[in-house]
């Protein structure tokens, strides 16, 4: 596959086993059982690897399905708001709230806007930028659509935890406590430590469309599930 080919279509149920050792693609499934081929990013110690997701270069009809799958998985919990993360997030949250039949959403941002406060942002880093001096912000001016709702946090990835953690500190500043996590990919579990370290089981609030795991090498220099 052309890297531009990735994350353009979705597969019947089926149509790869998910099983297989492959050298280029991972096979994701969607909980109704259609497929979505992710490419594999190889991690810095060369026997591991990750798959890839960037859903503001796939296609409207994988977005689209991505989109309407997690709104189902979150219908449950009655989001009267959805708050999406910098910012791949954003492209998810903003498609979530239109399934969920919301006029709008509400952006976290990485941009100072001259009328933010300083108060109102944390410190920020993911495992795609790292080593990059960011901070999280909060229009002050959409602080009454957060505050006393039933917020939904949405990212499109789920993979060290960080970016999530920034999200949260950054509401509960603003004694905002979303009922959930929203997330198209759930990267392996790594995540779950980091996002329960202070006590609150965060990880129990997260819901994904679908998890893919950290790879490994095998004999051939294919990549595998672990075992």
């Amino acid at each position: 596959m052309q890297p531009h080919d990735f994350w353009q279509e979705l597969h019947a149920p089926g149509t790869f086993d998910p099983m297989e050792e492959r050298a280029d693609f991972h096979v994701a499934e969607l909980p109704d059982g259609r497929q979505l081929r992710l490419p594999i990013r190889v991690l810095a110690d060369g026997e591991h690897a990750l798959a890839s997701l960037i859903v503001n270069q796939a296609s409207f009809t994988v977005l689209e399905a991505l989109a309407e799958t997690l709104a189902e998985r979150i219908a449950a919990y009655d989001i009267d708001v959805v708050a999406g993360l910098p910012t791949l997030g954003l492209t998810l949250a903003a498609a979530v709230a239109r399934v969920l039949g919301h006029a709008r959403y509400v952006p976290l941002g990485t941009s100072r806007k001259f009328w933010y406060r300083d108060e109102l942002s944390v410190s920020l880093s993911s495992i795609t930028t790292p080593n990059q001096d960011k901070r999280l912000y909060i229009d002050p001016r959409m602080l009454p659509l957060l505050q006393g709702k039933r917020v939904a946090l949405i990212d499109d990835v789920i993979s060290s935890g960080t970016s999530i953690v920034s999200g949260l500190s950054l509401l509960s500043s603003c004694e905002i406590e979303p009922v959930m996590i929203g997330a198209a990919m759930l990267q392996s579990d790594r995540w779950r430590e980091r996002i329960d370290a202070d006590g609150k089981q965060w990880s129990a609030r997260i819901v994904g469309v679908f998890s893919t795991p950290i790879l490994e090498q095998s004999e051939n220099g294919c990549w595998r599930r672990p075992a």
